[in-house]
């Protein structure tokens, strides 16, 4: 059986879900693919999990690194998962690009090549928001794209973390991407 709590942020509202075994979701409310791995039977309850969470949480908001993560178990296909596990080693305050976790990936297949887009596909299918760090990942030229919560979000993220963001292209409202 899937949980789910909310918790409140300096970001927006957002919906934690998970079961006794771990952390499955956390979206910030109405992003894009919102809930999308959430089945539709589950319920409100208070996990130790969210506990464990919500601490996460505030010392992020808070400014600092919570130097510890909750047990993770995001549901995916066999490539998500790989992407997500990489996404997981990006230090706090550091960004990568999608050229960078595609090519780690070839490297670890031993193939030739990996699409960065196919990369992009699986960072925007993140479950786990924040706690999966998909925010710190940029364009090849330094773009901020892709992020289910909004660039603004990213944006706010990345400078909570006080990430370089010297060289980031920050785009305007309304900049096509």
């Amino acid at each position: 059986m899937q949980y789910t709590c909310k918790y409140v942020s300096p970001l927006g509202s957002i919906t934690i879900a998970g079961d006794e075994y771990g952390l499955t979701g956390l979206w910030f409310d109405g992003q894009k693919y919102f809930a999308a791995t959430l089945p539709a039977e589950h319920e409100e309850k208070m996990l130790p999990i969210f506990k464990e969470t919500s601490e996460w949480l505030d010392c992020y908001f808070n400014g600092r690194d919570p130097g510890f993560t909750p047990t993770l178990r995001p549901t995916g296909t066999p490539f998500r998962l790989e992407v997500w596990k990489i996404l997981c080693r990006i230090p706090y305050g550091e960004t990568v690009t999608y050229k960078d976790i595609a090519e780690e990936v070839a490297h670890a297949r031993g193939t030739g090549s990996m699409s960065a887009q196919a990369v992009g596909g699986a960072v925007g299918h993140n479950p786990i928001s924040i706690i999966i760090p998909c925010h710190r990942v940029v364009g090849c030229d330094g773009s901020l794209t892709g992020y289910a919560g909004g660039i603004t979000r990213k944006t706010r993220l990345l400078a909570l973390e006080h990430a370089d963001m010297t060289g980031l292209f920050v785009p305007s409202k309304g900049t096509a991407l």
